[in-house]
């Protein structure tokens, strides 16, 4: 008799699933892209801030429009799930190919080495330690993940509260104290005119939606949320709506310390901040808040992610063993440990960068593909029981596609040589695809697999 877990149990609840929103998004983006933003914009207050309210209804329109999906077809995987439904097993398997070889495990990656970075104003670290701290916590937390989705969503839990509670006391505490008596602001720059300004606009909202980047990945965890009809919509919704409501706040405190140029010139914006404010031992405390928020961050993306790879498996179009369930713990543990390892493979060789920056805007093809779904279900699926209907619908679902396409094109007219690198390595999975559905069995490689095709017929 086997006794094997053949699917993901629900232990999800609405509590875990807006921390995993929070946790995800919330990284470094808040202690950094605030100056990078204003930069763009030539130092301007109003435009900073606009582009930034501008992003976070972007993120809320997505995230209205992914909780219809989420409660509706609550599986594993998915944004995968809702593409594969739509558009076929290519364009889904294409976005779990990047997923796997660029974007989340560049994304883990990349937190994995910014950890080091604040680690580093903590405690000394030569250069061989710089190297092996963020393998070290890679591991640390795949292993935390393997071990049993529970155990990893209260640490992401924990971390999120400490990481929470300290941005917010550091905004309330900038917004009462404000600019220190006797500071002295840098001179603006002459402001933009005419379309430099949306020229400027435009590179500043990149920016922008990279630290809004990942309120998308707790539909990876649809298919472990108790009750998906009801506590799912609430919790990408409500964690996209607090981390709208917190990045606007805590750049509006940033700038009323330092000013919109003195945001401008740094680089460690939430340090240099409260630094002014309340002297510089103040300052260097918030690189323990920026280092909870990297691993929190980290974390989450290691808990979600090899959900889509374990769908993936289970339609029989990437490595069968990613589809197993762990006998004692019940998680997707090859799925994460196998993600995990190339994530360490390219933080040990700094090939992320490179290939983060050439494939990011690619995702929001995959974003506006998802939110297409809605459509597809709309008209395709008609009985199927909905608990959650997006607002606004149509409007709320075409605006978020048509900006995430909008976004697209213009990096492909504006950077054409990036986006032709990201794409052809998008591409690069198409024969992979091929390669894995002739060795798959003659109807699918799993049960979603199965019933998407019947779908689709």
């Amino acid at each position: 008799m086997n006794d094997r877990p053949s699917s993901l149990a629900r232990v999800l609840s609405l509590r875990d699933l807006i921390a995993i929103v929070l946790g995800t998004v919330i990284g470094s983006g808040v202690f950094i892209i605030p100056g990078t933003v204003l930069r763009e914009v030539g130092a301007s207050v109003a435009v900073a801030l606009t582009v930034w309210v501008i992003g976070g209804v972007l993120s809320l329109l997505g995230a209205l429009t992914y909780g219809e999906l989420g409660a509706m077809q609550p599986e594993a995987g998915g944004l995968y799930v809702y593409i594969r439904d739509a558009f076929g097993p290519l364009p889904a398997f294409l976005y779990g190919w990047t997923l796997f070889f660029v974007i989340g495990s560049g994304s883990v990656a990349t937190l994995a080495v910014a950890s080091t970075l604040y680690l580093g104003k903590l405690v000394p670290l030569n250069g061989l330690a710089t190297h092996v701290v963020p393998l070290v916590v890679i591991v640390v937390c795949a292993l935390l993940n393997v071990r049993g989705t529970r155990q990893s969503v209260t640490v992401t839990t924990w971390m999120t509260v400490t990481k929470i509670v300290a941005i917010a006391g550091m905004t309330v505490g900038l917004l009462v104290v404000g600019r220190a008596p006797g500071a002295v602001v840098p001179a603006a720059p002459p402001p933009m005119t005419g379309l430099a300004v949306f020229s400027a606009a435009g590179l500043a909202m990149i920016a922008t939606l990279w630290a809004y980047e990942g309120w998308q990945y707790v539909t990876f965890s649809a298919g472990e949320a108790k009750d998906p009809q009801r506590t799912f919509p609430r919790g990408i919704v409500i964690g996209t709506a607090g981390v709208v409501a917190l990045y606007l706040l805590a750049n509006i405190a940033y700038i009323r310390v330092l000013g919109g140029t003195g945001v401008a010139q740094s680089d460690r914006v939430a340090a240099d901040a409260v630094g002014a404010a309340f002297g510089e031992t103040a300052g260097r405390a918030i690189a323990i808040v920026a280092e909870i928020a990297v691993l929190s961050a980290l974390n989450s993306v290691i808990l979600t992610a090899p959900r889509v790879f374990y769908a993936m498996a289970r339609d029989g179009v990437f490595f069968r063993r990613l589809a197993e369930v762990h006998p004692r713990f019940g998680t997707p543990a090859f799925a994460i440990l196998t993600s995990a390892a190339w994530a360490m493979v390219l933080a040990a060789t700094g090939t992320y960068e490179q290939l983060l920056t050439y494939v990011i805007f690619s995702g929001w093809i995959f974003y506006g593909l998802g939110a297409l779904g809605v459509f597809w279900y709309r008209r395709h699926r008609p009985g199927v029981a909905r608990p959650f209907r997006v607002p606004g619908y149509p409007v709320t679902p075409g605006l978020f596609v048509l900006s995430a396409f909008a976004l697209v094109i213009n990096t492909m007219f504006g950077q054409p040589l990036r986006a032709a690198i990201g794409l052809g390595i998008v591409l690069l999975g198409a024969p992979a695809f091929y390669m894995w559905r002739r060795r798959s069995p003659p109807g699918g490689g799993g049960v979603t697999g199965s019933a998407a095709a019947a779908d689709r017929a």
